[in-house]
């Protein structure tokens, strides 16, 4: 069961990387995204819905042995821990045309606002556990997919 939860946790062991694991786990969603997953918002929307649970699970659960383990802090977001930005990827990439240019413009806003947390993505990081683990990534999946959204809404107008 452990070693399910960290497969989960770590998005296929991508967490593991010795080199950006956060940005592995969103071009792996873009990857998912492109090659693995229906392009139906709904399917879309129920996969994006299910990983976040499961990875509020999985994260918990990261988080509690890193505690046990390491002494971590509460609150503490395990580096290893990449569904977060798998699920939080997904979401920028919600109801948009299917593209290559929108999935570059997507990822980059949603590592932007990832790595910035501008409020209340860094606020939203002090929900216990697996809460505040995941939330801020879905957030900033938020910021970029509505931010893209707007902008080809108005191309559209124009």
């Amino acid at each position: 069961m452990r070693l399910l939860i960290r497969f989960v946790a770590t998005t296929l062991g991508v967490g593991y990387s010795p080199v950006g694991p956060g940005t592995c786990g969103a071009i792996v969603a873009c990857l998912f995204y492109w090659y693995v997953f229906p392009t139906n918002v709904l399917s879309l929307s129920l996969i994006v819905l299910c990983t976040f649970f499961l990875g509020v699970l999985s994260a918990t659960q990261i988080e509690n042995e890193d505690i046990e383990l390491y002494g971590a802090e509460k609150g503490h977001d395990p580096q290893i821990v990449v569904i977060d930005e798998f699920v939080g990827m997904l979401i920028a990439l919600l109801a948009l045309p299917k593209t290559i240019p929108i999935t570059i413009v997507s990822f980059i806003l949603f590592r932007f606002f990832d790595i910035v947390k501008p409020f209340p993505i860094k606020q939203s990081q002090m929900l216990p556990s697996g809460w505040g683990i995941m939330m801020d990534d879905v957030l900033a999946g938020v910021f970029s997919n509505v931010i893209i959204q707007l902008y080809y809404a108005l191309t559209l107008l124009m």
